[in-house]
């Protein structure tokens, strides 16, 4: 077998734009022959991937799987396009990719794409990635996952509006009643609803608070008639306001959006399931990823991109 040297992938990559690993594995399965070597990458879909590779994927699905009571996973792969996500064979995809994030010991998505299939052995993950985004026609991209692992308890999630939100929910508690799980799920359905960043108060730090009542200080000094007012009043604002941003970014602060009384907050709603159901439940961690956030979203113009065509 000839002797792969680095001059060997550089040069293959530079014709392709395929992946380091992917041309040192082609030139290694082709005994070094460059043109073979190229071929291999076509019948691969590796270069047509790296194509692709530049083009905004910010649509797709955000999903989550459950493994067994206590392991579940969320999950999001982005397309290009709504179309595709919601296409079965992109849709079938990102379960199996969920299957093997809530199996997995990786701690990002390098590792995990470097892992073998689930579906099948014989390839890797980024293997598998990479013949989908031939067979589909779109840059596809695993952007993040998240295992969830509930040592004491159980794991519930929640899939909002088909994809675009997923929520798994960790609970600390003795009861297995099937109450739990309803409530831990109406829980995940919170989460998705609104958006907290945190269970409870004791999770957000000195700092982050420090700088929100420096930010919420800063504009009542800002306001001609607000700023005139006694500097214990101003700060008895401060104080105010930063509570009431903590009882909406707090998950067990917030209002429970299915109290009959409009005021019972999440905190008081595990309260009252837990002596329904004879043991405490706690949330200790939740997961939210929803499609697209954070992401820069393509400008469609379906009009002109037939123009061009034509």
């Amino acid at each position: 077998m000839a002797a792969i040297s680095a001059g060997m992938v550089k040069e293959l990559r530079e014709m392709t734009g395929a992946g380091m690993m992917d041309c040192k594995k082609a030139l290694t399965e082709t005994d070094g022959d460059m043109d073979k070597a190229v071929e291999y990458l076509k019948e691969h879909g590796q270069a047509k991937a790296e194509k692709k590779a530049s083009r905004i994927a910010a649509e797709g699905v955000s999903i989550a799987y459950v493994k067994d009571e206590k392991t579940a996973s969320v999950v999001e792969v982005n397309s290009e396009t709504d179309f595709v996500a919601k296409n079965e064979q992109f849709q079938d995809f990102v379960k199996a990719v969920a299957e093997q994030a809530a199996s997995t010991d990786a701690k990002d998505v390098e590792a995990l794409l470097q892992e073998k299939w689930i579906l099948d052995s014989s390839k890797t993950v980024q293997e598998a990635l990479v013949e989908k985004i031939a067979t589909i026609g779109e840059n596809l991209k695993i952007r993040r996952f998240e295992k969830v692992v509930a040592d004491k308890g159980c794991v519930v999630t929640y899939v909002h509006g088909g994809g675009r939100i997923g929520v798994a929910v960790e609970a600390e508690t003795d009861a297995a009643a099937d109450a739990v799980k309803e409530a831990l799920t109406n829980i995940a359905m919170q989460v998705a609803a609104m958006h907290p960043q945190y269970v409870n108060r004791s999770e957000v730090s000195e700092e982050y608070i420090a700088k929100e009542k420096e930010t919420l200080k800063a504009q009542i000094m800002n306001d001609p008639k607000e700023s005139q007012k006694p500097e214990k009043v101003i700060n008895g604002m401060v104080e105010g306001r930063i509570s009431k941003e903590l009882k909406e970014i707090c998950l067990m602060d917030q209002v429970y959006v299915k109290a009959e009384d409009g005021k019972q907050t999440v905190a008081k709603y595990l309260e009252q399931v837990s002596k329904e159901v004879g043991s405490e439940v706690a949330v200790k961690r939740f997961v939210r990823f929803e499609t697209g956030e954070g992401l820069e979203k393509k400008n469609e113009d379906f009009a002109a991109e037939v123009a061009a065509q034509l």
